[in-house]
């Protein structure tokens, strides 16, 4: 199944106050593993980013000022997210942004199939902290490069902790199925591959070898 890690970035937080976005980035999955599929743009909002903002994701308003606008990627974008479920962190927030946008434009809202892997990481962990930095850590997922919030980055953080919180170990990539030391293995509509170690004809002569010694032991 292919799924779309989705995450935005805007000039303030709320759509009442009249606020916009300036970047959005996309990753797919199919089947939980990342695909070489990406969508991302930043985006002209034709209007001042907030302080609070420009703090969290860097974006001024001269490095947005020659960005397209929303209307001139929207199809692009709707084409990208098409009948895929959508993977948001804390997907309110980025749902009523996107919304906005498209309402702007005279579209009609998105009516995708969502998660809200903040919604799953609290009901895992009531009372614990469930930023996207916290589940990092938590589950091992290394952020040091995120110095800034930006969209196609927390994509990819997410990606990771989305797996975690799904109780899914993260799938192993360029495994060639043909091998003989390959197999695939099924669990509904995700398939993972596992890589099959043999002994060698030492390893197995030393593990009869220690069976012997155990069942003389036990014996006497």
């Amino acid at each position: 199944m292919k799924e779309i890690v989705l995450d935005t970035e805007t000039t303030g937080i709320s759509v009442k106050e009249g606020h916009r976005i300036v970047e959005i980035g996309c990753i797919e999955l199919d089947n939980l593993v990342p695909t070489q599929n990406k969508f991302h743009c930043y985006l002209n909002p034709g209007r001042k980013v907030s302080e609070k903002a420009l703090s969290i994701h860097g974006y001024t308003d001269e490095f947005l000022s020659d960005k397209k606008k929303f209307n001139e990627i929207k199809e692009e974008f709707l084409n990208f997210i098409k009948n895929k479920r959508l993977i948001i962190h804390n997907a309110e927030f980025d749902i009523a942004h996107l919304n906005n946008e498209l309402d702007l434009i005279g579209k009609k809202k998105l009516e995708n199939e969502i998660i809200d892997t903040l919604v799953l990481a609290r009901n895992k962990f009531p009372g614990s902290s469930v930023s996207l930095d916290a589940l990092c850590k938590r589950y091992g997922v290394d952020n040091s490069r995120r110095k800034n919030h930006t969209a196609l980055m927390d994509c990819d953080l997410l990606s990771k902790v989305y797996i975690n919180l799904i109780d899914q170990k993260e799938p192993t990539l360029n495994f060639q199925t043909q091998n003989e030391n390959i197999i695939n293995i099924s669990s509904g509509n995700k398939s993972y591959y596992k890589k099959i170690i043999k002994p060698n004809t030492k390893e197995l002569s030393n593990h009869r070898e220690y069976l012997k010694s155990k069942l003389k032991k036990n014996y006497f």
